[in-house]
């Protein structure tokens, strides 16, 4: 500690004990269970880790704290314009969720981690979907939501950012594509349809082959059935 910030809190120490007890009601602060306090003295972080939960104290005029909340934290990716691997412009959204690990790195490696993470998860999200191309988009959304989430975890550990999850919301085709993919589908089911006829008249045709050869082979075998329906 240097002289200035010796007499600085020698000072606060005077002052406090000079308003006792109101000092009381500025000196002691609550945090709770899901909280952590980060803790300044004269702009430099105080030994012992971040506090909480519980009662802290600090010292007025010379200390600051930040608060930081340690649950799970979710929100929504605006939809973004990504040009897939085949040069398919499609509208892709996502909600990603995360918490703290570290309020010291959260308070002092990053402005603002919020902010921060939102904005990478967009970035994030356009890169990733930029690798793929449309059938992989619409049919590997677990695989492409773990690779956002290890990506987004990597790059915001140094900030203290845990991403526990990333969850692709909904891909959003152009309406000329959802109209071109609606109309081969129609045609690939009617193609089905008239192979299915197809194969019926085939196998009627293959039975009334095999009837005829029958009674050609045999005629008292049509003399017999004529007799039945008489």
């Amino acid at each position: 500690m240097g002289c200035v910030e010796i007499l600085a809190t020698a000072i606060s120490v005077v002052v406090m004990i000079l308003t006792f007890p109101i000092s009381i009601f500025v000196c002691f602060k609550v945090v709770s269970e899901y909280e952590r306090a980060v803790i300044f003295r004269m702009g430099r972080l105080r030994s012992g880790g971040a506090r909480g939960p519980g009662v802290f104290f600090v010292l007025p005029c010379v200390d600051d704290y930040c608060k930081v909340d340690l649950r799970t934290v979710s929100f929504d990716v605006p939809p973004q314009e990504v040009l897939s691997k085949d040069s398919v412009t499609v509208t892709v959204d996502a909600v990603v969720y995360y918490r703290i690990s570290d309020p010291l790195k959260a308070v002092i490696q990053v402005s603002n981690y919020s902010h921060s993470t939102r904005l990478l998860a967009a970035t994030t999200l356009r890169n990733v979907l930029g690798t793929r191309n449309l059938s992989e988009l619409l049919t590997e959304r677990e695989t492409i939501s773990h690779t956002m989430q290890v990506s987004l975890d990597e790059a915001t550990d140094p900030w203290g950012v845990k991403v526990e999850r990333v969850e692709i919301k909904d891909v959003s085709l152009p309406t000329a594509l959802q109209r071109a993919m609606a109309a081969e589908a129609e045609a690939a089911r009617e193609a089905r349809a008239k192979v299915i006829a197809a194969e019926g008249e085939m196998k009627s045709s293959r039975a009334l082959k095999e009837a005829s050869e029958i009674i050609s082979a045999s005629p008292s075998a049509l003399q017999v059935s004529t007799e039945f329906t008489a």
